[in-house]
């Protein structure tokens, strides 16, 4: 009996060594760390650091610590053109890092927004560009068209009854309802895609998280919201497995498939000598990456132009009058008179200054740089706002005006200060489509609707990682009295 207390007391000793051990171990890498975190913090030190708001007071350069990892700030337009338009700066890997998967669940992945490296970035570009041609595009217009149509009888039925709709989800809906058909040949009228929309907002709400609390997924009180990511993630993904698949039989079949990008991404996978799991993986990353991009934003710029539309009737009258000089009557809108809509560009440009749904881009930084005077040592990631430059007032004056001029065809050209949609070789792919879309669905609007705001209406603004507006944008819709 006592040599099995003996032996028990042994087992106690070596736990409690054990655990002493364990604790010094750990103590000791928490020295190390916060070693290490002093030095990184020191290293940047020299840059000012600010609080988020108060950038024009700290300079065109700042840095924000987040534990070992340092964000420079720059809003120096010699620095965004020296960056911005070389392909020498990855994407910033911890940023990008985060969307690559939310929770644990692959979401868009290594797709071409994601894709740091430039060689992979520029492969994807040279496969999808085509569908993003002028030529392509041009061939789009009745798809643009019968989507702002079904939206405009969706307005009427309101104005029928003199009622008021909150225009972001209407938006949000003509938006997918484009970017599914231009992009891969579906149509949401037909098909059971209701789940779309919950599933994309659910995902960006993830990806906002995701990049802004590294331990949120730990508490137990998160791990509902967890679950339903995960699940979001998978119904989009497992959604284009089965879009992927239909057009691919399709294709094996010879039967007649549109040249989008869909087919674009099949035919380059179909090159390769064999398909690996991960080439699979990245195609569903595209599909994802597309749907996103080519959906959220343009629903939030729309909405945000017919906020500021709503708010200065001035304005509201003078795109009017023009959609009346150019389209009158007609229908459809041909790609002839989207030239002519020059002050109609002005609203829509004026409103991505003041709210770039897409708020910014970041890099990494390889090498040491000097940006306006301040050293800034390699390692750090260089953050690049659009949202910040366009509204401060050494770039832009008064900038919290509302002010369409700013882009009349004679005005002078921001300098590397203006970037909604990114600029150089990893700008926005999609941006002649979504010029072309968010001008058609506005065109529309215009032509045979009057809108008003709710007294109650919100100027705030949601970041869930692109702009949206807080509330949404209520309106009160009517029949234009003009065009009764």
């Amino acid at each position: 009996m006592s040599l099995f207390f003996l032996a028990l007391h042994a087992v106690a000793v070596l736990l409690v060594v054990l655990l002493v051990v364990l604790l010094v171990v750990l103590l000791v890498a928490l020295l190390g760390f916060c070693v290490y975190l002093k030095y990184v913090h020191m290293k940047y030190d020299h840059i000012p650091g600010p609080p988020r708001e108060r950038t024009e007071a700290y300079g065109s350069v700042y840095r924000i610590n987040v534990l070992h990892h340092v964000r420079v700030y720059t809003t120096s337009p010699e620095a965004t053109k020296e960056i911005l338009m070389s392909p020498k700066y990855p994407k910033d890997h911890v940023l990008y890092g985060r969307m690559f998967s939310l929770f644990g669940q692959r979401f868009v992945g290594n797709g071409l927004v994601l894709a740091r490296d430039h060689k992979l970035g520029y492969k994807q570009r040279r496969i999808i560009d085509p569908p993003f041609s002028s030529l392509y595009l041009r061939s789009m217009m009745g798809t643009f068209n019968e989507r702002a149509e079904g939206l405009s009888t969706k307005l009427s039925d309101i104005a029928d009854r003199k009622g008021e709709a909150d225009v972001l989800p209407m938006m949000n809906f003509v938006t997918l309802d484009v970017i599914a058909k231009v992009a891969f040949g579906m149509d949401f009228e037909q098909e059971n895609t209701w789940f779309f929309p919950k599933a994309i907002e659910t995902c960006l709400k993830g990806t906002l998280i995701s990049v802004r609390s590294t331990f949120f997924q730990l508490y137990p009180k998160n791990w509902a919201f967890v679950k339903e990511v995960r699940e979001a993630c998978k119904l989009l993904r497992s959604t284009g497995a089965q879009w992927i698949h239909n057009r691919k039989v399709a294709m094996e079949s010879g039967a007649d498939v549109p040249k989008d990008i869909l087919t674009q991404i099949i035919k380059a996978a179909s090159k390769e000598e064999s398909m690996t799991k991960e080439d699979q993986e990245v195609m569903l990353d595209n599909f994802v990456t597309f749907f996103i991009a080519g959906q959220e934003t343009t629903a939030n710029q729309l909405a945000f132009c017919i906020m500021e539309l709503a708010r200065h009737p001035d304005i509201l009258d003078k795109a009017k009058e023009e959609v009346d000089d150019v389209i009158g009557m007609k229908r459809d809108i041909s790609y002839d008179d989207l030239g002519k809509l020059v002050y109609l560009s002005q609203v829509l440009k004026e409103t991505l200054r003041l709210y770039p749904t897409a708020p910014g881009t970041s890099r990494d930084l390889p090498n040491d740089i000097i940006i306006d005077g301040v050293h800034v040592p390699a390692g750090a990631g260089i953050v690049f706002s659009s949202y910040m430059c366009g509204r401060m007032a050494k770039f832009f004056k008064d900038p919290l005006e509302f002010n369409p001029e700013r882009f009349h065809p004679d005005a002078p050209k921001p300098y590397y200060c203006y970037f909604p949609f990114s600029l150089g070789p990893r700008s926005c792919i999609g941006k002649n489509l979504a010029e072309m879309e968010a001008k058609v669905v506005m065109a529309k609007i215009l032509q045979r609707f009057d809108f008003t705001l709710t007294p109650d209406q919100s100027f705030d603004i949601l970041d869930v990682g692109t702009l949206r507006p807080k509330g949404g944008v209520v309106c009160s819709i009517r029949h234009r009295k003009d065009r009764a």
